[in-house]
């Protein structure tokens, strides 16, 4: 197979075309990814919170300490999909658009394609790509809205939630759940008003929060990204964590989960495919016809 051999060669364009397989589901794509999953390993860090708290450029910050390390980084910016297109928003990639000469460096925009938790099994096979291309660190943003914010943990090794001084911004993670799930927290804009309220609260109801796997106790830290401030803390806490589920043995089973989630959007995704085919079915439920069930049992197991 020529891209294989491209791709092993280290050909970043087979590398992009080898991501825009497998994302389509292209037969091409699946067979790539099964001679090519398993090669490789990168941490993988994911970067999540509300829109506008800042990840774009604090993800930048932080492509800009892994190359002084030396590590070569790729970024997986998961936009939302329009509704129309399926495209992807490329805003992510322009704010990283200083590093797109550095041979080291790959950036890459993901449409979540309305998966239910704004991460599409797609991203999963995209970091498997990654990793065997050999990449040695993987950020993976995600769109922020919805429960992609719960999504990511299944994802990442190490999952670092942005929020920043705003009104109702630590409220909001809360009622998402996000607290229980989030290795790192960082409250960004720390030189905006209310940033040690917000730092405050944050450590207080982490006090309350329950064990973690391992004991890992989730540190809040602060950052200014525009002026790369706190970023060596944050690289340092995400570079922790590893080694703390390295020490605890809890990365093999973060990696079993990561491919029950891609099997999982996959399985999502034909129940869409099959909702889409079977208009008759469901008219027939939204008129008392059959019960849901019923109708998913059709749509799922008939053949056809």
């Amino acid at each position: 197979m020529e891209l294989y051999e491209r791709f092993r060669a280290g050909d970043i364009r087979a590398l992009a075309r080898a991501i825009t397989l497998a994302e389509s589901g292209h037969p091409l794509g699946q067979e790539l990814l099964k001679r090519l999953r398993g090669h490789g390993q990168a941490r993988v860090v994911g970067l999540t919170g509300s829109p506008g708290a800042g990840k774009s450029t604090l993800t930048d910050r932080l492509i800009e300490k892994a190359r002084q390390r030396g590590e070569r980084v790729a970024v997986l910016a998961v936009d939302p999909s329009s509704p129309f297109t399926g495209g992807a928003i490329l805003g992510d990639r322009i704010r990283m658009m200083r590093h797109h000469q550095d041979p080291g460096v790959f950036i890459r925009s993901l449409a979540s394609r309305g998966a239910l938790g704004g991460l599409a099994g797609a991203t999963v096979a995209a970091l498997a790509l990654l990793e065997a291309f050999g990449f040695e660190r993987i950020f993976v943003e995600t769109v922020g809205v919805g429960q992609s914010e719960v999504d990511i943990v299944r994802v990442a090794d190490t999952t670092v939630l942005v929020l920043t001084p705003a009104a109702g911004d630590a409220v909001q993670a809360f009622k998402a759940g996000v607290m229980e799930i989030a290795d790192v927290f960082v409250v960004n804009k720390f030189d905006l008003p209310g940033g040690e309220r917000i730092v405050q609260e944050l450590k207080t109801t982490l006090e309350l929060a329950p064990a973690r796997p391992g004991g890992w106790k989730p540190p809040v830290l602060t950052a200014v990204a525009p002026k790369a401030e706190g970023v060596d803390e944050l690289f340092e806490a995400m570079d922790k964590h590893y080694r703390h589920i390295l020490e605890q043995g809890l990365l093999n089973s973060q990696r079993l989960e990561r491919a029950r989630f891609e099997v999982e959007s996959v399985i999502q995704e034909w129940g869409r495919r099959r909702t889409r085919e079977g208009q008759g079915l469901i008219e027939q439920v939204a008129y008392g016809g059959l019960t849901p069930e019923e109708a998913a049992q059709q749509l799922l197991f008939s053949k056809g």
